[in-house]
């Protein structure tokens, strides 16, 4: 699964977060996080079989198209893992 990095790709992920920050004013971040995870897993769920004639095609994939969305996302967690090592002090720290 390759990541589908278009000039827009950045600007949808921050409409996303912006709405993820809106969310955590009034619940816990640790929810929003997991809603947030729930929606990708259902929304590439739905992307999955789109690309499938009959459940029987997508059960036979299923395994292979897991693993590819776990290695992207483990990707990409951890380069966001390291921007923030990085950059602590700017991330968490700005007005210091």
């Amino acid at each position: 699964m390759t990541v589908a990095a278009d000039d827009e790709f950045y600007n949808r992920a921050d409409t996303f977060i912006d709405l993820a920050n809106q969310h955590a004013v009034s619940a816990a971040r640790d929810s929003v996080s997991a809603s947030l995870m729930y929606s990708s897993a259902r929304f590439n769920a739905w992307i999955n079989a789109t690309g499938h004639l009959s459940a029987e095609s997508m059960r036979e994939g299923k395994l292979e198209r897991i693993a590819q969305c776990v290695a992207q996302y483990r990707t990409m967690l951890d380069e966001n893992m390291d921007s923030y090592i990085r950059n602590f002090d700017d991330y968490m720290k700005p007005n210091e």
